[in-house]
């Protein structure tokens, strides 16, 4: 009887994170960026699947790979803060939780599945002012990121996060308006990607902070193109 065919855990290890990441570089990029009124979330999603959406009443999601595998970590997101504030209270329900257990599923799977969740994803929340932001990226793997200003999912992050750092490095002053924001991180996407974007192909969010309740509100096409034309 012939033994069974040896790999070695390191080397398993291995193979399953350059599957993940040669999947999640296939998809377009995310960027998560504060300004001085929340957090800015801008996809180049020419879909019209969304890729950033609403998780509960100060939280937002978004993913980047493959779309059907971030879709049902998505949901399962929305269930369990939905379960939590329901048992106890809406403000019990935090970012924080959410991240860890994404954190617990995506490692789960990567360690016991022979194929890895080809998946990264966003979980951004705002406070009350922009020191009780949150801002974590949850690699395939389930790592856990916890980001301060800005980060980048998906496609060409690398030269997409060198851009906003450049950006941002001479910075003497606080956080960017709205319309400024949005420019900076349009430009660092077209940069990355050396390509061109127009606001038909953007998907664009914002958490605002200071205000009750959802806070949660999608850049409709015409006020995207408005900060875009002026950029121009």
């Amino acid at each position: 009887m012939p033994l069974p065919y040896y790999v070695s855990p390191e080397q398993m290890m291995q193979d399953k994170a350059e599957y993940a990441k040669k999947g999640i570089a296939k998809g377009r990029s995310i960027v998560a960026m504060e300004y001085n009124g929340g957090i800015l979330l801008v996809a180049d999603n020419p879909s019209s699947l969304n890729k950033i959406s609403e998780i509960y009443d100060r939280i937002a999601f978004s993913g980047a790979g493959r779309y059907s595998e971030f879709e049902n970590l998505r949901k399962s997101g929305i269930r369990h803060a939905d379960m939590k504030g329901f048992l106890y209270s809406r403000d019990d329900v935090n970012a924080k939780s959410l991240v860890n257990a994404y954190s617990q599923v995506l490692g789960t799977v990567f360690s016991q599945e022979v194929k890895p969740l080809e998946v990264e994803i966003l979980v951004v929340s705002v406070g009350n002012s922009p020191e009780e932001n949150e801002m974590y990226r949850i690699s395939f793997d389930g790592s856990i990121f916890d980001e301060k200003r800005f980060t980048v999912i998906g496609g060409k992050s690398d030269g997409i996060l060198t851009r906003l750092k450049a950006k941002t490095a001479n910075a003497t002053r606080g956080l960017s308006s709205l319309e400024e924001t949005v420019r900076i991180c349009v430009e660092a996407i077209e940069n990355g990607n050396n390509s061109k974007l127009s606001h038909e192909g953007l998907e664009v969010a914002v958490l605002e902070w200071g205000q009750k309740g959802r806070v949660f509100r999608r850049l409709p096409p015409s006020e995207l193109a408005g900060y875009l034309t002026v950029a121009s």
